[in-house]
C-alpha cells in the first residue's frame, strides 16, 4: 500500500510539472501577441496581466466609438441654438444647448453629434 502511494506521489508530481511546463510555455506564445486599443493601452510581454488571455486571443473590438461618432454629417438646424439630449429617454445623456452663432459644426460635450446652423436661417 506504501509503495503504491509513493507511485501514485510521483505520477502526479511528474503530471504536475509537465502542466506547469505546457502552462508556461503558452503564456509565452500568447503573450507577445498584444493588440493596442483605441486608448494604447499595450501590456510588456511580461506583464501579469496576461496571464488572462493565456490560451486565448485578446479580443478588440475595432469599431471605437469615437470614428462612428465622426462618420454621423452634421445635423442642420434652423436657428440660433438647439438642443441635445443623445436621443432622449433613459438611454440618453442631460439636456445641453449648444449655440450655432459662429460658423462651422459644434459638437455635444456628451455624445460628440455636431450640429450646423443652416445657410438660409439667420
Amino acid at each position: 500500500m506504501a509503495a503504491a502511494l509513493i507511485g501514485l506521489r510521483r505520477l502526479v508530481t511528474r503530471t504536475s510539472l509537465r502542466s506547469v511546463v505546457v502552462l508556461q510555455q503558452n503564456f509565452k506564445n500568447y503573450a507577445t501577441q498584444d493588440t493596442v486599443t483605441h486608448t494604447g493601452q499595450a501590456w510588456d510581454s511580461k506583464d501579469y496581466r496576461n496571464k488572462r488571455f493565456t490560451d486565448r486571443n485578446k479580443e478588440v473590438n475595432m469599431n471605437f466609438g469615437i470614428n462612428l461618432v465622426a462618420e454621423e454629417p452634421p445635423i442642420e438646424v434652423k436657428g440660433r441654438s438647439v438642443y441635445c439630449d443623445g436621443g432622449g429617454g433613459p438611454l440618453g445623456h442631460p439636456k445641453v444647448y449648444i449655440n450655432l452663432d459662429q460658423d462651422g459644426p459644434h459638437p455635444c460635450g456628451y455624445c460628440g453629434l455636431r450640429f450646423i446652423k443652416a445657410k438660409d436661417s439667420h
